[in-house]
C-alpha cells in the first residue's frame, strides 16, 4: 500500500531543536505504521477464513477487503473535518480508538458467526486506519531536522511494509495451523459445531489488537507533539510548455484523471491478488509440494511460531506433507508481501539512480507477462508466478503519485486527494475478481482482471501521465 508522502513544512514552530527530543515521537509514528501495513494485509487470511467459518462463496468473501478499503473513500473528506475540529494529535487518538472498537467488534461477530458483524468491524477498522492515515502523514516530515525527512519518511514506510509482509504469515499460523491432533478432532465434529469452535480462533488477535490500540492511544495523548505549519501557498498550474493555464480543477488535468484510475487499479490489483492467492492455490488441487515451498514454509514456521504463545495457543509445525493447505498459503501470502518489501528497499536507490519512468514501464510489463503466465500455467508454479508479483508492486506508488500531480501548481493539494481516494480501488477490484470467480468462469478467468489492471498502468506509464 500507499507509503506517506509529506506536503507538509518539514519545520515546526517551537519545536525543540535537538533530535533526541523526537526519539520517542518517532518511534511511535514508526509502530503506528507498522500497524497501517499488518491490520491491512492480515485481510489476505482473514478473508478465506471468513469463506469457510461464515460458509461464503468467493463473492461473499471478497466484501472483506470492500469493507476495510470502502472506508478510504468514505472517510477521507470526513477525516479532514474532524482533523480541523480535534487538531491532529487528538484526531490519532480518536483513530486508534475507533480502531480499538472494531477489533472488539471481532468478538461478538466470532460469538455468533455473523459476517454483518465482521463486516462493520472491518469498516471500523478502515475508517479508524484512513483517519489515522490522514492525520498521522504530514508529523513524520516534522518529526526531526528538515534535512531528514526523506530519512524518516523511509523509515515509517518500511515499517509499513515489515508489518504487511509479518501478519499473514502470523495470521496464517493462529488461524489455519494447530497440530494435526487438533485438526482430525476438529474434522470429526457435526460441520456447525466445528465452524463454531474455528470462528473462536480470530478472537485472540483482535482481542489483543485492542489492547495494543488503547495502549498506543494513551501514549499519544501523553506526547508533546509539534505544531504543524501550514503550507506555503503553491504555485500556479502549468501547461505541457510551461505557460500558465486557466484551468479551474484539477479534473481538468487528464494526466491527473488517468492517474486516479492508475492509482486505483494500482491498489485493487495488489489488494485483489494477495487476497485470492489462497483460494487460487486451493483451486491448482496441489498434492505435492517442491522441497523449496516445504522448506521455505517450514523455515518460516520456526521463525515464526512462538509467536502463537502471546494469543495463548501452543505452537506447532505447519504439515507440508499432504501439499497444499490454507497455513502453506498464507505463507506464499507473506512472501508476495515480503516482495514488496524487498522491492521497495532496493527500489529507493534505483530510484534515485535511473529513470523512474523507465523503472514503472518495466514492472507493469513485468505484472502483465507474470500473471498471464500464471493463468496459462497449472499447480505450484501459478502460485510463484502471482508471487513475484509484490516485487513489481513496490515501486508504483512513489512513481504514479509525483507523476499524476506533475504540473498541477495551485490544484496540488485537491488533485492529492483524489489520489488518495482513489485507494478504493481496494473495494472495488477483488469483489470483481469474486464475482468472475463464482459466477463468470472460476478463479483463473478472475486473474484476468490482475493482467488487465498492470496492462492499463503499463499504458499510464508510457503514455497517460503526459501533462496535457
Amino acid at each position: 500500500m500507499a507509503v506517506p508522502t509529506s506536503t507538509s513544512s518539514p519545520a515546526a514552530t517551537g519545536a525543540p531543536a535537538t533530535t533526541r527530543s523526537f526519539v520517542v515521537p518517532m518511534m511511535a509514528m514508526t509502530a503506528l505504521f507498522f500497524l497501517f501495513g499488518a491490520v491491512t494485509n492480515f485481510n489476505d487470511v482473514l478473508m478465506p477464513y471468513l469463506k469457510d467459518v461464515c460458509q461464503l462463496t468467493d463473492l461473499q468473501s471478497s466484501l472483506v477487503q470492500s469493507a476495510f478499503f470502502g472506508a478510504y473513500f468514505l472517510m477521507s473528506l470526513p477525516a479532514g473535518f474532524v482533523l480541523k475540529r480535534l487538531g491532529y494529535k487528538n484526531g490519532i487518538v480518536l483513530g486508534l480508538l475507533v480502531m480499538a472498537c472494531g477489533a472488539l467488534l471481532f468478538v461478538p461477530a466470532a460469538n455468533s458467526r455473523t459476517f454483518a458483524l465482521f463486516l462493520t468491524a472491518l469498516g471500523l477498522l478502515g475508517a479508524g486506519i484512513t483517519l489515522l492515515q490522514v492525520a498521522a502523514n504530514p508529523y513524520v516530515s516534522v518529526l526531526g531536522p528538515a534535512r531528514n525527512a526523506a530519512a524518516r519518511v523511509s523509515i515509517v514506510g518500511v515499517a509499513n511494509n515489515f508489518g504487511g509482509a509479518l501478519s499473514p504469515l502470523v495470521g496464517g499460523l493462529i488461524l489455519f495451523g494447530g497440530s494435526v491432533a487438533l485438526k482430525a478432532q476438529l474434522a470429526a465434529l457435526p460441520v456447525a459445531q466445528r465452524l463454531d469452535q474455528e470462528a473462536q480462533l480470530v478472537k485472540g488477535p483482535y482481542l489483543g489488537l485492542a489492547a495494543f490500540l488503547v495502549v498506543l492511544a494513551g501514549v499519544f495523548f501523553l506526547l508533546k507533539l509539534p505544531e504543524i505549519e501550514s503550507l506555503p501557498a503553491e504555485e500556479s498550474a502549468q501547461s505541457a510548455d510551461g505557460q500558465a493555464t486557466t484551468r479551474t480543477s484539477a479534473l481538468s488535468f487528464p494526466h491527473l484523471v488517468l492517474g486516479v484510475v492508475a492509482i486505483f487499479v494500482y491498489v485493487g490489483v495488489e489488494v485483489g491478488l494477495g487476497s485470492f492467492l489462497i483460494r487460487y492455490g486451493e483451486s491448482q488441487g496441489i498434492q505435492q509440494l517442491s522441497n523449496f515451498t516445504q522448506n521455505l514454509v517450514q523455515g518460516l514456521n520456526v521463525a515464526t511460531n512462538y509467536a502463537l504463545m502471546f494469543f495463548g495457543q501452543e505452537p506447532a509445525p505447519i504439515d507440508t506433507s499432504g501439499g497444499f493447505t490454507k497455513a502453506v498459503g498464507a505463507v506464499l501470502v507473506s512472501s508476495y508481501w515480503f516482495g514488496s518489501l524487498v522491492g521497495r528497499l532496493v527500489g529507493i536507490p534505483l530510484l534515485l539512480r535511473f529513470h523512474n519512468r523507465g523503472m514503472l514501464i518495466g514492472v507493469c510489463a513485468a505484472g502483465v507477462a507474470l500473471v498471464v503466465a500464471s493463468i496459462l500455467t497449472t499447480g505450484e508454479a501459478a502460485l510463484w508466478l502471482i508471487v513475484l508479483c509484490g516485487l513489481c508492486n513496490s515501486i508504483m506508488w512513489p512513481v504514479i503519485f509525483p507523476l499524476a500531480i506533475n504540473g498541477l501548481g495551485q490544484f496540488t493539494k485537491q488533485g492529492s486527494s483524489y489520489l488518495i481516494m482513489a485507494i478504493v480501488g481496494g473495494a472495488i477490484i477483488p469483489p470483481l475478481m469474486g464475482w468472475l470467480a463464482t459466477d463468470g468462469g472460476g478463479l483463473r478467468v478472475a486473474f484476468v482482471v490482475p493482467a488487465l489492471c498492470y496492462a492499463y498502468l503499463l499504458y499510464y506509464a508510457v503514455s497517460g501521465y503526459r501533462v496535457r
